[in-house]
């Protein structure tokens, strides 16, 4: 028997130049709408990207940027306090109780909390202080690019 030649691609697969739908959604709104060629994520079991493509995904996310790779090569970072993936059909959607924009972060008020953080090591447990320090540290690390 001769071997067949595929037929076309469907639009999904890679290398099809589909942009993926991003909405990153927090209890208050909708922080970011658009369509991007790429997301990375850092979830319980490490670092993931998405692209065109990608298998169905639900996990959840760590206290961590998350970047947002544009369609004209931008890059947008999102300062992300835990929540949930899901990626499914080329749309990628993140849920968060606390996510902010880089340009919507007040590196005053982060650098504060930092301190507060530290300066009230002995009234939090270790996890609360830790994730309070997790928490300032991702969003000067988001603000400071």
């Amino acid at each position: 028997m001769a071997p067949t030649t595929p037929g076309p691609r469907p639009p999904s697969w890679p290398g099809a130049d589909v942009p993926l739908q991003v909405e990153l959604v927090s209890p208050e709104r909708i922080l970011f709408s658009g369509e991007a060629r790429e997301v990375v994520a850092r979830t319980a079991g490490g670092d993931i990207a998405f692209l065109e493509g990608h298998v169905p995904f639900i996990g959840t996310l760590q206290i961590h940027p998350v970047q947002i790779h544009m369609l004209d090569g931008t890059v947008e970072e999102v300062a992300v306090h835990e929540g949930f993936v899901e990626c499914a059909h080329d749309r990628v959607t993140i849920l968060s109780d606390v996510a902010e924009l880089k340009s919507q972060i007040d590196v005053a008020r982060a650098e504060a909390a930092r301190a507060r953080a530290e300066a009230n090591a002995e009234q939090l447990d270790d996890v609360e202080r830790e994730a309070a320090l997790r928490r300032a540290h991702v969003r000067l690390q988001v603000a400071q690019g």
